[in-house]
């Protein structure tokens, strides 16, 4: 496995620099700290040519362990210290196993700098994370370390464009699924902390699809639900698919019949279901802290779009008809297919005139056997329009070359004389006739 590479231009032995680290360590601990004498029997003495080398591994077992104390050093002195202990773990045969306990002290505050603390620690565990080779593992200890950091700070936005190289660095460092799932889970949780409810449910997302092999898991039930009550209070969030496509959400229908229940009505069914399941299973929205009023819009929203899709033949949508599948006044009809459009489930065009939606496209909320064969149906229909386009086409190309070939065919004419050249004759017969 690739070494880290130095981080900062830092002289001197290891067995120099070791010392150096665990003297600063005992003065940041203050009396009773001993680590300068407890690494200094595994350190070479360049005094005796036949004293022992350097035991590394031990000595920084030594030095990381009591490094913990490093967040209270003096805010000027954070950086450098940091600096020092990672140099010298990058002496190490295998520096990874030293470096997740570093990337949980730099999560944690460092006290000596409540303002400036949560920048200094981003500052190290990033050009770690970047002077790291692309596919060492120990990047993703250290990435954990920055979400958590990102996390406490509330400014995911500092992290967000950096995430879209996510899928690439998990892949490049094989991680199992826990791991995988560890930290998308870590980047949701962040993303939530900084109200990014699209940018949270997108990773918890990814989370729960490495539980696949285990769909029945105790994680991935409580995935799952997670999941699906962030699809479900997400205000923007229509197509539910996603989730019913996974086998851990289907595994619901045996552990959480309701909660499976709740899933297939925004999936596939209307307002007028959402109010019976509401009445039947009474206090399920408040147990379990779902917002009435946001599910009851959604559905609102969701039932226009499946009329708008039913509407395949005619197009059109009579007001009455949406008022009478919203539960909704008349006067309502226009605010909510206009909200409908704006959420990106219709386009088309309202008449007042005529009391009626006309309608341009429409959101299918589950695709089955049902819509592949209207669209083979479309299909199918504008096969056989491009076959008449095309039979027009080669016949008036067909026209066109025996007009061609006609005019290729006819005698040549014979030329012509112009009025000039019967005057021409005319001058020189009179003339003869005078001579």
């Amino acid at each position: 496995m690739p070494g880290i590479p130095n981080l900062s231009l830092v002289e001197g032995a290891f067995e120099e620099l070791a010392r150096e680290l665990a003297a600063y360590i005992d003065t940041l601990k203050g009396e009773g700290s001993s680590v300068s004498s407890d690494i200094t029997p595994f350190l070479a003495d360049s005094a005796k040519p036949d004293g022992k080398p350097t035991n590394k591994d031990t000595v920084l077992k030594k030095l990381v362990t009591g490094s913990s104390v490093l967040n209270n050093a003096p805010e000027r002195e954070v950086q450098a210290a940091y600096n020092l202990l990672i140099h010298l773990i990058s002496q190490a045969e295998e520096p990874d196993m030293y470096l997740p306990p570093v990337c949980k002290y730099l999560s944690s505050p460092i006290t000596t700098s409540p303002h400036n603390g949560t920048g200094i620690a981003l500052g190290i565990l990033g050009t770690l994370f970047n002077t790291i080779q692309p596919d060492d593992e120990t990047r993703y200890h250290v990435l954990l370390a920055i979400v958590e950091l990102v996390k406490n700070s509330g400014n995911f936005e500092t992290l967000q464009p950096q995430l879209k190289n996510l899928d690439s660095w998990v892949a490049e460092w094989e991680l199992e699924p826990e791991d995988a799932r560890k930290l998308y889970v870590a980047i949701s949780n962040t993303a939530a902390a900084s109200k990014e409810s699209a940018d949270s449910y997108t990773y918890l997302l990814k989370a729960l699809r490495t539980t696949q092999d285990s769909p029945a898991s105790s994680e991935a039930h409580s995935l799952s639900l997670k999941a699906l009550h962030a699809a479900l209070q997400n205000e923007k969030h229509f197509d539910f698919q996603d989730l019913t496509a996974l086998d851990s959400i289907q595994a619901l229908r045996k552990s959480e019949p309701t909660w499976s229940e709740l899933l297939e009505l925004f999936s596939s069914e209307n307002y007028e279901d959402l109010q019976e399941f509401k009445e039947v299973n009474g206090s399920f929205f408040s147990d379990n802290k779902l917002d009435e009023d946001l599910l009851d819009r959604k559905m609102r929203l969701l039932t226009l779009a499946s009329l708008a899709a039913h509407a395949s033949q005619t197009r059109t949508l009579p007001f009455a008809q949406i008022a009478k599948a919203l539960n909704i006044p008349s006067v309502d009809v226009e605010m909510w297919v206009i909200d409908c459009i704006r959420s990106g489930l219709v386009e088309g065009k309202l008449s007042q005139q005529k009391q009626e939606f006309l309608i341009h496209r429409s959101t299918y909320r589950s695709f089955g056997e049902n819509q592949w064969r209207e669209v083979a149906s479309r299909l199918e229909t504008w096969k056989s329009s491009l076959n008449n386009v095309l039979a027009v086409i080669r016949q008036q190309k067909e026209e066109f070359a025996k007009e061609k070939e006609a005019e290729a065919n006819a005698p040549e004419p014979q030329p012509r004389n112009n009025y000039r050249q019967r005057l021409n004759r005319n001058t020189n017969a009179v003339a003869v006739e005078v001579e």
